[in-house]
């Protein structure tokens, strides 16, 4: 019989506590916003997807990781129908494209982004069927679950700061007049420059979350960060703006970009540096 309950009752922490001191074998589902699948052999965990399974195609791996270009994944995902992600990493690997190393450390980064996102989840029904477990057909790594507990509770207590911290993701930013002497050392990922480049009072922290694709917990992180680093600052809120299509419908307006913004970000950032 599966184990069958809600994360109101039992946490992430408390089911993952339990499938490693028990070892077991199987896949746990937990339904909340969306559908996610965590797979266990003797205590380890071993895969996990989001959504559809197809999703977590290995090219589409590689990409998220920067191991690929988005032409490159495209091109390689519609080149490799009716290959396994086993068959379509031998083959990546032969051609040059990747290493062998360079597939287990994204698959495994992939892994450990999906459950880490689970410990925030403060609902769900979740469902853990014994000795099932993903096709061969896919690849997995075995990762001990005593390190992901303690990184999983870490960013849970995390995730708690910033929500009192930025409660209102609705709020809008703008780049600081003079920004903090920190900034002669500043080292920015490559989606926290995404995110600068939508640093626009007419951009919602929210909005420029749904444009670059990343979650609460991930948008609050790097606005929190850039905060610190007296780069940006809160611009009072305003309603959004409305623009009226062509069947006279009213939408709301999408997060502005200009086509040269991520340069013209740069060469402000390195002038108001230069002139700290």
């Amino acid at each position: 019989m599966a184990l069958k309950g809600n994360l109101r009752d039992f946490s992430t922490t408390q089911l993952l506590n339990l499938i490693n001191l028990a070892r077991k074998t199987g896949t746990l589902t937990i339904q909340g916003s969306e559908v996610a699948n965590m797979a266990f052999r003797e205590g380890k965990l071993i895969y996990a997807y989001v959504g559809e399974e197809n999703d977590s195609h290995l090219a589409n791996i590689l990409q998220s990781s920067g191991k690929l270009s988005q032409e490159q994944a495209g091109i390689i995902q519609s080149h490799a129908t009716g290959k396994s992600d086993k068959q379509l990493g031998h083959l990546l690997i032969t051609a040059g494209y990747v290493t062998q190393n360079d597939i287990i450390q994204s698959v495994r980064q992939y892994v450990l982004d999906i459950v880490y996102k689970l410990f925030t989840w403060g609902e769900g029904i979740f469902r853990f069927d014994a000795n099932k477990l993903p096709s061969r057909d896919h690849i997995t790594i075995p990762i001990d679950l005593e390190s992901v507990i303690m990184e999983g509770t870490r960013r849970l207590q995390e995730w708690e700061i910033l929500q009192e911290e930025l409660p209102d993701l609705s709020v809008s930013l703008r780049f600081t007049d003079q920004p903090d002497a920190r900034l002669k050392n500043i080292n920015l990922t490559v989606e926290e420059w995404r995110v600068v480049s939508f640093v626009n009072p007419r951009n919602s922290i929210q909005q420029i979350a749904k444009a670059n694709n990343l979650s609460d917990f991930e948008i609050r992180r790097i606005v929190y960060g850039m905060l610190q680093a007296g780069l940006v600052e809160f611009v009072a809120p305003k309603k959004p703006a409305k623009v009226e299509n062509e069947t006279g419908r009213r939408r709301g307006k999408q997060p502005e970009q200009s086509p040269a913004a991520k340069r013209s970000v740069v060469v402000r950032l390195i002038d108001r540096i230069r002139g700290l």
